[in-house]
């Protein structure tokens, strides 16, 4: 009987839950706000994970990219903190990016909506 969820995608699915912690309760840096962790993707190698961060703010796109500086700047003390919490040898290596597909699903909602004059939802 195949296994349902390969190790990778465990580990993304764990690490995502952990990072959410992290940034919640533990990062205390000013310049990384309010974020989300939206998906995490690890290489099937387990060396490396691509951490989807969505940030939400009111000002332009800058403080969206600073953050995301921020994060990256403060990964190895948040890889330390994951690497404590997760019972794995190695923990991934984090790499934060940003997330826009909230936006992008706005905007083509919006899209959508002023095409067709009927729907009104």
């Amino acid at each position: 009987m195949p296994r349902e969820f390969l190790r990778f995608q465990r580990v993304a699915r764990q690490l995502q839950r952990e990072l959410g912690e992290v940034l919640q309760r533990d990062l205390r840096d000013p310049d990384v706000g309010f974020v989300t962790v939206n998906d995490v993707e690890v290489t099937k190698d387990l060396a490396v994970a691509k951490v989807f961060i969505g940030v939400l703010t009111t000002k332009a796109d800058e403080n969206k990219q600073s953050s995301i500086v921020a994060l990256n700047r403060a990964s190895n003390y948040i890889h330390g903190i994951v690497s404590k919490r997760m019972r794995m040898r190695m923990v991934p290596e984090l790499r934060f990016f940003l997330d826009e597909s909230i936006e992008q699903g706005i905007k083509m909602d919006a899209l959508l909506k002023a095409t067709d004059p009927d729907n009104e939802k």
